[in-house]
């Protein structure tokens, strides 16, 4: 049977749009987790990598914790703190942020460094400050790398976002594990199309803020 057609079969079934297993509750779910990631992600990346790109120290150290949190297996580092902690959200939690915080680290270290020197000299010629350099000149230049980087890190949480099924919690990885289980390939089918839309959606939003947050002379200058 056409891909396609099993995935339209599948979500044009009224059962699958009730109760706590259907798609409205699934989909709820997985965006709660990814939400919630990609926030603690960021609340993590951002910060740190304003202060290290401004100072320029640390630079090599958060360089060097990135791609070692970027070479950790997702899956094994769920495993490892299941064993460690217990089934729940907290698992979930742990392995999504590792993998979320190294692009947006990266990002925003790179962006704040890359930052034309005669601007901030300019700046500082103007009478600001330290901080002031860094939030009136540097994060709004340094914005289009920042966003770059958080949505590489949600498309990325929300495509392994899945393995939360592998540990008893919701969102569209039920329907893949639970469809494989059952040998219902059309829920496994389903699943997976739904994640991928959810990614498709995911970039076009960050498009969005792409285009109300930074400045048109900004956004002509990244896309060269």
């Amino acid at each position: 049977m056409n891909l396609f057609l099993e995935f339209w079969l599948w979500i044009s079934d009224p059962a699958q749009w009730s109760g706590g297993a259907g798609i409205p509750t699934r989909l709820g779910q997985h965006v709660l987790y990814s939400a919630q990631a990609l926030a603690l992600a960021t609340l993590i990346g951002v910060p740190v990598g304003l202060v290290t790109g401004h100072t320029g120290r640390g630079g090599f150290l958060t360089a060097s914790i990135a791609n070692f949190a970027r070479a950790l297996p997702t899956i094994g580092v769920l495993m490892l703190v299941v064993i460690a902690v217990g089934i729940g959200v907290a698992p979930v939690m742990v392995a999504l942020v590792a993998l979320a915080v190294p692009p947006i680290l990266v990002n925003t270290y790179e962006g704040v460094r890359g930052v034309d020197p005669q601007l901030k000299d300019a700046a500082q010629g103007m009478g600001m400050r330290g901080h002031e350099v860094l939030l009136k000149l540097e994060l709004p230049v340094a914005l289009p790398l920042i966003l770059l980087g958080m949505r590489t890190a949600a498309i990325q949480v929300v495509s392994t976002a899945t393995i939360a099924a592998y540990v008893g919690i919701g969102g569209l990885g039920r329907f893949i594990v639970d469809g494989q289980a059952r040998r219902e390939f059309d829920m496994v089918v389903g699943g997976s199309l739904l994640v991928v839309a959810l990614a498709v959606l995911v970039t076009l939003m960050f498009y969005l803020l792409r285009r109300f947050l930074v400045a048109p002379g900004l956004r002509q200058a990244a896309a060269k």
